[in-house]
């Protein structure tokens, strides 16, 4: 089965809708080396309309020029590419297609085959993965600032607690922190009388 792989930019309040007056000055080369990670071997990159757009709009222009990102454009330009739209125009790159009716449908179809499926940015779809149980790995990228305004990976609509369980984490010297998150089953239940022993002057009584 193919993993399906969420990666995020994230500031610390939660907002995942980028502004570059916030990110970019926290984009050095660790910052670069976690992004090549999470592009590495990728078989298909599933993406929500905006953020196709975005990577339309700039990467194919970047391969053509030919400068110092243009190996990566190309990568972008060759790898399979799944669009989440209602639309019906010409998405205008290559090896580009729409999803083709429901979308957990979709993902669980691309799941059924081997491979790793990159969900780049697209909040509203990692929102949907997570909902329905088909996400396999968050990865965020946690700036150390706060925000305020922005569209946040999780709103106050969302359905039910997402318990996660950290694969592992690195903290950049920029202040940036990479976290690698796996879905897991909730906990056992647990009340104030589990974990009275555990309280600040327990072990004093």
């Amino acid at each position: 089965m193919a993993t399906i792989v969420s990666t995020l930019f994230i500031s610390l309040d939660g907002v995942a809708e980028i502004d570059p007056a916030w990110h970019f000055p926290y984009f050095d080369e660790h910052m670069g080396a976690a992004v090549t990670e999470d592009y590495d071997g990728v078989d298909v990159l599933l993406l929500g309309r905006v953020t196709y757009d975005s990577f339309a709009g700039a990467w194919p222009g970047r391969e053509d020029a030919g400068e110092e990102d243009a190996a990566f454009a190309a990568q972008l330009g060759d790898v399979r590419k799944v669009v989440v739209t209602r639309g019906t125009q010409d998405l205008g790159w290559r090896n580009v297609e729409r999803i083709k009716g429901d979308l957990v449908e979709a993902v669980t179809a691309l799941k059924a085959a081997p491979g790793k499926v990159l969900v780049a940015g697209s909040i509203s779809v990692v929102r949907q993965l997570l909902a329905a149980g088909l996400l396999d790995e968050l990865r965020l990228l946690v700036h150390p600032v706060l925000v305020g305004a922005g569209d946040r990976l999780l709103r106050e609509d969302a359905v039910g607690v997402q318990h996660l369980r950290l694969l592992r984490s690195e903290t950049f010297p920029t202040g940036v922190v990479r976290q690698v998150y796996a879905p897991v089953a909730a906990p056992a239940a647990v009340g104030d009388d589990d974990v009275t022993d555990n309280v600040p002057g327990a072990e004093d009584d």
